[in-house]
């Protein structure tokens, strides 16, 4: 049978206390809203996100998938019957697009004890560890009788550990039926999607719980809440990066993203952060207190520790990238050593160079960015500034504390520094009279 997921996104997200819509907040790198398309996109046929007026951002994020508006914001069952025409025929999952770590295992679980075709509605529940006011899901011969809020509860319900996660899952016709059933007659005067458990049972169905991880379901909305998944979520990272073969020596520490990608022995040291877009080889080392985003860092490199390596940054195999050095759009060929207090923006650096500590290239003007080449089995002396456009030959030498404003020929030594002069006694003059100065103040 077809499935589709019906995705609700169009609450503002008040508790956010954000000008950014609240499925946009990101989580690893990756918008809530994303996350839970990313796991609905391995498990139904069709997606379709609920928005809110006037968010258009909300549906620039969830494309290519189809998106319709709630233009009054009248409940959660009302934004789902805002869709009911994209419903087709097969089961209809309906989501809220602030429960983001969904795994795609979970949606398909509901969808299995669906096929089973004893109930007539689906839906998760949970077990949290303090399941505080959530609504409890009351159970009767396997089944579910009814869903009772936690203001309605008694204290025999409120004992009850099994939650509703509001997720839930029914055939097209059934769920088009109960949502139109759907009454607001509530002090909110607001249409629940909650009800249409009671509509399904009043209907003979049978109502089926399918119970997912806590940590699965937790809702998101609100800045702490927010950080609580952040949590989760980079916990199952490193587990994931671990079980395929990473070193991380101190994993609470290390900051992943969804799309962070490493090879087997690779060695993590405490307090990285890994931004978007960054890859690790074979046998690299990252460092303590280091900062990687939007690179590539080959087999066998070293990074760090206190190194930041920005987007457009790829390291060949074997590079060493030492304590405060930053590298910026730039490509280090294999054994390139820049070990200390060094900037490479905009530069190309050739096979086996050295670059000596405090070398800076001067890459912007002001208005335009200029590239720095570098060739193979240079040396770059130590406070050395290196003025792009400017290109040094392979197996050249630049003198410490030199400017290069031009290019320097392969195999040549370049100094451009001012010639060193001597005064003899002049130190010990000026000394005395700057002390006979400060006596003469007091």
């Amino acid at each position: 049978m077809p499935a589709t997921a019906i995705i609700l996104a169009a609450g503002l997200g008040t508790r956010m206390k954000s000008a950014l819509p609240k499925t946009l907040h990101k989580i690893a790198g990756r918008s809530m809203l994303r996350h839970l398309l990313s796991s609905c996109e391995a498990v139904f046929d069709r997606i379709v996100v609920v928005l809110g007026p006037d968010m258009d951002s909300v549906r620039a994020e969830a494309a290519p998938h189809r998106c319709v508006v709630q233009h009054d914001r009248l409940g959660t069952a009302h934004a789902a019957l805002q869709a009911v025409e994209e419903f087709g025929t097969g089961e209809v999952a309906i989501l809220y697009a602030d429960n983001p770590l969904i795994r795609a295992q979970t949606l398909r679980a509901m969808l299995d004890r669906r096929a089973k075709d004893d109930a007539g509605l689906a839906l998760l529940a949970f077990r949290p560890a303090d399941a505080a006011r959530y609504g409890r899901v009351v159970t009767d011969g396997g089944y579910v009788s009814r869903i009772v809020e936690w203001a309605d509860a008694d204290a025999s319900e409120r004992a009850i550990g099994l939650c509703n996660a509001g997720v839930m899952c029914a055939n097209a016709a059934d769920m088009t039926r109960w949502l139109r059933a759907v009454r607001n007659d509530n002090a909110k005067r607001e249409y629940y999607l909650t009800d249409i458990v009671a509509l399904a049972r009043q209907g003979g169905a049978h109502v089926a719980a399918v119970e997912a991880p806590a940590e699965e379901v937790a809702g998101v909305n609100s800045r702490p809440e927010l950080a609580a998944a952040e949590a989760t979520l980079q916990s199952w990272l490193r587990n994931a990066a671990m079980e395929a073969g990473v070193t991380m020596i101190d994993p609470s520490s290390v900051f992943l993203q969804t799309d962070t990608a490493f090879e087997p022995d690779v060695t993590i040291e405490p307090n990285v952060v890994f931004g978007p877009g960054v890859s690790v080889a074979t046998g690299a080392v990252i460092r303590a207190h280091s900062h990687l985003e939007g690179c590539t860092i080959g087999r066998d490199c070293i990074v760090g520790p206190f190194a930041r390596i920005r987007p457009g940054t790829v390291l060949d195999h074997d590079v060493h990238i030492g304590n405060f050095v930053e590298v910026k759009a730039s490509t280090l060929a294999a054994g390139v050593k820049a070990s200390h207090l060094t900037y490479l923006g905009d530069a190309s650096v050739g096979a086996d160079t050295n670059i000596g500590a405090g070398t800076i290239t001067c890459n912007y003007d002001g208005v335009f960015k200029h590239r720095t080449t570098i060739g193979a089995r240079v040396f770059i002396g130590s406070d050395t500034a290196l003025v792009a456009p400017v290109t040094v030959g392979d197996g050249a030498s630049v003198a410490a504390g030199s400017v290069i404003v031009t290019d320097v020929a392969p195999g040549a030594l370049a100094l451009a520094r001012g010639r060193q002069v001597e005064k003899p006694g002049r130190a010990t003059e000026m000394m005395a009279a700057l002390r006979a100065k400060k006596q003469e103040k007091k």
